[in-house]
C-alpha cells in the first residue's frame, strides 16, 4: 500500500505550512487539494503557496490550468491520482493539503459508479431552468447539496440540472456519488491529521489573511484576470466579492469585510464535512510544538526514523 499524509483543516489554519514542515522532515512532495490553486495566475486570493515557500519542496496541481478552463473533480482526481503515484514511485511521501474536502475525499476513496439518470426527469427540469430562472433552481441545488452548488455556478444549467435529476431520482446528493461514500481504497495507507483552531481564534486569523491579501494586491489581481476567469473561478471567494467591487457597488473596505465573511463560511462548511470523517487525528493550530506532534504521528503511523 501506498503511504499517504492528507492534512485537513479549515481555511486559513495553517494547513500548507504544516504540509511544508512534513515534506522537508521525511522527504515528501506535497499535492494540492485545492479546486482553485490548480489556476495560472490565481495566486493572491488562493493564499497560493509562494515561490519561496515551494523551494526545496515539489508541489502538484498548482497552475495546472488557465483560469478560462474548468477542472473539475473526476480531471483533478485523474491528475492527483498519477502526482501520488509518481510520488511514491520515486521513494517519496505522498502529502495532501488543500481546502476543497471533495478533492480529498476523491484521492482517499476512489470515484464510483456514476449516478442514475432520467431523461424525462431531466426535460421537466430543464423546462422550468428557462420558465423558472436559473436562480431559483440553484437555491434549490443550494439546499439540496450544498457540497455541490459550492463548486458550480448559478447559471450552469447543465450541471445544476444533472445534480437536481440525481435527487429527484435516488433521493440522494449528487455529490455523494463522487466517491465510495466512506469506504477507503484499498491500495492507499492514509493518516489523515486536521489543524484545529477555536473559533475565535480561526476567524482573527481568517481576518488577518483577508488584510494581507487586500495589501498584496488581490483588487490588481482581480482586475487582471477578470475577463480570463471562467464562470466557476468567479465565483470564488475573494474574487466574487472583489469583482462587484470593481462594478461599483461598495467600496474597498466593504469588500475586505465580505471577502473575510465568505471566507468564515467557507471554514464553516470544510468543517461540517469534516465532521463525517471518522479517523481525522485533529492537532490543536496553536500548539507550539504542532509540527513535532504531527512528526511524532507521521513517524509512528509509517515507522518512519
Amino acid at each position: 500500500m501506498i503511504p499517504l499524509v492528507v492534512i485537513v483543516g479549515p481555511t486559513a489554519s495553517g494547513k500548507s505550512a504544516l504540509a511544508i514542515a512534513l515534506a522537508q522532515r521525511f522527504s515528501g512532495e506535497i499535492i494540492s487539494a485545492d479546486a482553485m490553486a490548480v489556476y495560472r495566475d490565481m495566486d493572491v486570493g488562493t493564499a497560493k503557496p509562494t515561490v519561496s515557500e515551494q523551494a526545496g519542496v515539489a508541489h502538484h496541481l498548482l497552475d495546472c490550468c488557465d483560469p478560462a478552463e474548468h477542472c473539475d473533480a473526476q480531471q483533478w482526481f485523474g491528475l492527483a491520482d498519477a502526482a501520488l503515484r509518481a510520488t511514491h514511485a520515486r521513494g517519496h511521501l505522498p502529502i495532501v493539503a488543500g481546502g476543497t474536502p471533495l478533492y480529498a475525499k476523491l484521492l482517499l476513496e476512489g470515484i464510483s459508479a456514476g449516478a442514475p439518470r432520467d431523461e424525462t426527469i431531466r426535460a421537466q427540469l430543464q423546462q422550468r431552468f428557462r420558465d423558472e430562472g436559473p436562480a431559483a433552481l440553484f437555491a434549490e441545488l443550494q439546499r439540496i447539496d450544498p457540497v455541490y452548488a459550492a463548486t458550480r455556478h448559478p447559471n450552469d444549467e447543465r450541471r445544476v440540472v444533472r445534480a437536481l435529476e440525481v435527487w429527484q431520482v435516488t433521493g440522494r446528493a449528487f455529490s455523494s456519488f463522487h466517491t465510495t461514500d466512506g469506504v477507503r481504497r484499498p491500495d492507499l495507507h492514509p493518516l489523515v491529521l486536521g489543524v484545529q483552531w477555536a473559533k475565535p481564534a480561526l476567524h482573527v486569523r481568517i481576518s488577518d489573511r483577508t488584510r494581507q491579501m487586500f495589501a498584496a494586491g488581490l483588487v490588481a489581481e482581480v482586475t487582471a484576470l477578470r475577463a480570463r476567469l471562467s464562470p466557476e473561478a468567479q465565483q470564488a471567494v475573494g474574487y466574487k466579492e472583489v469583482i462587484v467591487h470593481l462594478d461599483g457597488a461598495y467600496d474597498l473596505d466593504e469588500a475586505e469585510e465580505r471577502v473575510a465573511r465568505g471566507t468564515r463560511h467557507l471554514a464553516k462548511h470544510q468543517l461540517t464535512w469534516y465532521r463525517g470523517w471518522p479517523d481525522i487525528v485533529w492537532l490543536p493550530g496553536d500548539a507550539p510544538d504542532l509540527v513535532a506532534q504531527a512528526t511524532a504521528r507521521v513517524q509512528a503511523e509509517f515507522e518512519l526514523p
